[in-house]
């Protein structure tokens, strides 16, 4: 069933660009797989009655004519609601294990198609990583090998990805690619290392070293992994010195990714590291109109300066807001969505982000950042590698949170209200003097914000 899913996930990924976002929000992206019956018809699960109907009335043909393109022309599709998807569960279950035997090629990743250097907006923060990931693009394994792109979530890294692979894809055509993210990449080799097949390990390294463009995302997530490293060294050198094109993504810089070993380091340095910053005010505002011509959405100038102004780290984020706007304006049968729209879409998200947000839930996330547990962090430990990260969640608690300070000095040991409040004015502080922290502030405000 793996496979299938993999092709589904293509599958939909071609429909993301031949509707709406709204029509892909409300009716795709909540499509579920449920079986490939006879190898001949993909069922599908709406999310309701409504949907189903609204799916077969508005999507029918551009749904038979992605899964043409991933299947053949002879595939089908069903759609059932709900009620329809228990009862075929039940009745065709022995079909639906078979489905896991299905085998086919997915060697080759799909790139999204919205994601190309002409739909990236260039500005001061991302115009030399944009400038080396064009470079990479234009002339792969000749320069810039590796390329190491890092920044903040929501910033582009992915959308830079996929706009090299979809560059080289078109302009050279007999070049294989393969772009992976780093669990996956572990998750191949774990797999290889279990296997009884003698074959298995033979068979990882040439699915790996058999290329000649290697994507690695979020590879900060071979932190800690010593096995897998030792493995991503050989297949790095195997590729490298065979000028094979190595581009790699991370949140963070390599000296910066916790117990990676030295050699590695240095080899990921040894080409370009670039990173992504924030955008500044005028290149949120130029992604916002990017995003609205290419959706077609008649927004007030207004709206996207307003969007522009609220939103300043995570352009995801933004564009998804601009995404609600339309489709609250449309709701209400209005052709131009205006600022009353956008008051109610920052409302809804104001409410939902701070519902959800507990002291608990906002220490995770910055243990998670940081790669520490969370007994270091509410313990006694001064270590700079503890401190910082602690004050740091202190600060993030008092700005989400409307607790009392000695709640927090609770949760954090016991300490006293001061020293709360020291930590929430020393990172205060910080902000705005010391780069580092402020980038590192920001990514959390992110990771809270989607978490």
């Amino acid at each position: 069933m793996e496979e299938l899913k993999s092709l589904w996930e293509k599958i939909i990924s071609k429909l993301e660009v031949k509707v709406s976002t709204v029509s892909f929000e409300l009716w795709i992206k909540t499509l579920e797989l449920i079986d490939f019956r006879d190898n001949k018809v993909l069922v599908l699960g709406a999310s309701s009655t409504t949907a189903k109907n609204q799916l077969y009335k508005n999507h029918a043909e551009q749904l038979k004519e992605c899964i043409a393109q991933v299947f053949d022309e002879g595939c089908d599709f069903e759609i059932l609601d709900p009620n329809e998807k228990e009862d075929y569960i039940k009745k065709f279950k022995s079909s639906i294990e078979d489905s896991s035997n299905f085998e086919k090629d997915l060697d080759k990743f799909i790139f999204n198609p919205k994601y190309t250097f002409e739909n990236f907006v260039v500005g001061k923060s991302n115009q030399f990583v944009y400038a080396g990931a064009r470079a990479v693009a234009e002339n792969p394994g000749k320069k810039f090998n590796p390329l190491f792109i890092y920044g903040g979530v929501g910033l582009g890294k992915t959308h830079l990805l996929h706009a090299i692979g979809n560059y080289i894809s078109e302009f050279y055509p007999n070049l294989k690619i393969k772009y992976v993210t780093c669990e996956k990449f572990t998750n191949d080799y774990i797999e290889s290392m279990l296997s009884k097949r003698e074959e298995s390990k033979v068979e990882f390294r040439e699915k790996y070293r058999n290329v000649d463009v290697l994507m690695v995302d979020d590879i900060q997530f071979l932190s800690k992994k010593d096995s897998t490293q030792e493995e991503f060294f050989h297949t790095f050198n195997d590729l490298y010195q065979n000028n094979k094109q190595i581009i790699l993504s991370s949140d963070r810089p390599p000296k910066d990714i916790a117990t990676l070993a030295e050699r590695l380091e240095s080899r990921f340095a040894s080409g370009l590291i670039q990173d992504i910053q924030s955008p500044d005010y005028e290149t949120r505002v130029a992604i916002l109109r990017k995003k609205a011509q290419q959706e077609r959405y008649f927004i007030d100038d207004e709206v996207i300066e307003f969007i522009a102004d609220k939103i300043n780290t995570n352009i995801r984020e933004m564009e998804g807001l601009l995404s609600k706007v339309h489709f609250f304006a449309s709701l209400l049968g209005k052709k131009t969505a205006g600022i009353e729209e956008a008051k109610e879409a920052f409302k809804e998200k104001f409410d939902s982000t701070r519902e959800n947000l507990t002291i608990d839930s906002i220490t995770d996330v910055v243990c998670d950042y940081f790669n520490i547990s969370k007994t270091d962090i509410i313990g006694k430990k001064k270590s700079k590698d503890i401190v910082e990260p602690r004050m740091i969640a202190i600060y993030l608690i008092s700005e989400y949170l409307d607790i009392p300070l000695i709640s927090i000095g609770k949760h954090f040991g016991g300490r006293d209200h001061t020293t709360i409040i020291h930590a929430r004015d020393k990172i205060t502080d910080l902000i705005k003097t010391d780069e580092k922290i402020k980038n590192i502030v920001t990514d959390l405000k992110s990771l809270i914000t989607n978490s």
